[in-house]
């Protein structure tokens, strides 16, 4: 609205300064921008990592199984199926011995991480994902998952978007109040010499 006013206030004003309607010009612009612009943007980034991690998570549907993995007793010091940092996971996470089935209906037995050792008995029963081979993964993302990111992603875009709308603005105006003030000087190191003498300009 600043804007807005500033362009009717300093159209036809004969005080009117020649950065004072380029100014409210900058500012206008910068509204329309941030009004119409950030939010667009927003709206393709989301859109568009919507429609990717969708289509992610369908393929972690198909190539992610749930089955159930029942547990055999605790295990020390033995790193779970399937994990490369066998050396760090030893150390971090306790493990429980368990067998589960592949997608084939083959068994498979191996360490599993648990929250603690001593959290599941023999015979207790859990969720568990596995890819194809009957190797254990993590969960797959799901369209709700997706959904959030996406939605994050656009709403950081759009707040992105904006903050550089913002800075391009307060730059512009910061470099045109300079130039103004460099004007002003200009002008008086040629009026203050004679400034208040008798005869001056004569």
């Amino acid at each position: 609205m600043r804007a807005v006013l500033g362009l009717r206030r300093w159209r036809h004003n004969p005080l009117r300064r020649p950065t004072d309607l380029a100014e409210a010009w900058v500012a206008l612009v910068a509204l329309l921008l941030l009004l119409l612009a950030a939010p667009a943007a927003g709206w393709a980034v989301g859109a568009a990592t919507g429609a990717s991690l969708q289509q992610s998570a369908e393929l972690d549907s198909a190539r992610h199984h749930l089955t159930t993995a029942h547990v055999l007793g605790p295990v020390e010091g033995e790193a779970p199926a399937g994990d490369p940092d066998a050396a760090l996971t030893r150390q971090v996470r306790p493990m429980v011995k368990a067998y589960w089935a592949t997608p084939g209906g083959d068994r498979v037995t191996g360490a599993l991480p648990a929250a603690r050792a001593d959290s599941w008995q023999p015979g207790d029963t859990f969720a568990l994902w596995t890819d194809g081979r009957g190797r254990p993964v993590g969960r797959p993302m799901s369209p709700d998952d997706a959904r959030e990111q996406a939605v994050l992603a656009g709403i950081g875009t759009a707040l992105l978007a904006a903050g550089l709308v913002e800075g391009a603005r307060r730059l512009t105006m910061w470099r045109m109040v300079r130039r103004r003030y460099a004007w002003l000087d200009r002008e008086w190191a040629g009026t203050g010499p004679d400034w208040g003498r008798t005869g001056a300009g004569s």
